[in-house]
């Protein structure tokens, strides 16, 4: 998949990470970008095509697959961390998370796959999260949509293989970003992680790991569950 001279699709593409996947395809090339947002009218890349798409609601997704039927490389990004933590938080904010991250994320893949598939193969990224891999009580439904978003995305590589489909993962940690202003961590420009993720589609990668967090994280993964937890440690 080469990103030069593709037809791009970016879900939240209004602010945050999605508004700088618009400016970066926009410099890396596309020939089109759609920036998608509940909201067309926040879109402020110039040069963008903007476009009504809530996610979570399979009418609008189906609209806005018909609307955009030359697309040749889908971003899932659009996201939500609605504070759900294990034992006290609402439940019904890990089913926001699900129904965004998981259902929504799948429901988008579903709708542009025969679209990908017409165009010639394309590719998929989804914008996961360290919190794939490793999870934290206080933001457990963000944490849990994460993880089966991650399984979701390797289905759909294994089963979009034979059209001709790349599915790439991107995991990040923390960003300069709304959704994680309150927080007192590290965190990496968005700016640097659409490009590090644009440059991970180039080569053709299936897991684009942003930075060192995530890196140190997945490498924990081989070494049971006390390498990642080691609080639990004997």
């Amino acid at each position: 998949m080469t990103v030069n001279g593709s037809v791009a699709l970016v879900t939240g593409g209004n602010r945050g990470l999605g508004d700088r996947f618009v400016r970066a395809l926009l410099e890396a090339g596309a020939s089109k970008v759609y920036a998608a947002a509940r909201d067309p009218r926040q879109i402020t890349a110039e040069g963008a095509v903007p476009l009504a798409l809530d996610i979570t609601d399979p009418a609008a997704v189906r609209a806005a697959a018909e609307r955009a039927p030359d697309v040749t490389l889908l971003v899932n990004n659009a996201g939500s961390s609605s504070g759900g933590s294990l034992l006290d938080g609402e439940l019904d904010a890990f089913r926001t998370d699900f129904e965004t991250h998981v259902l929504g994320t799948l429901s988008v893949s579903r709708a542009f796959a025969p679209v990908l598939a017409r165009n010639g193969g394309g590719a998929i990224l989804n914008v996961l999260s360290v919190l794939s891999w490793v999870s934290l009580p206080d933001a457990a439904g963000y944490c849990a949509a994460k993880s089966a978003e991650w399984s979701v995305t390797n289905a759909l590589r294994v089963r979009l293989a034979g059209q001709g489909t790349q599915v790439s993962a991107l995991h990040v940690g923390y960003m300069d970003t709304d959704m994680v202003a309150r927080l007192d961590a590290p965190k990496s420009d968005p700016a640097d992680i659409a490009r590090i993720a644009l440059e991970g589609v180039d080569k053709g990668l299936h897991e684009i790991v942003a930075d060192d967090l995530s890196g140190q994280v997945r490498a924990g993964l081989s070494g049971g569950v006390e390498a990642l937890y080691p609080q639990l440690a004997r």
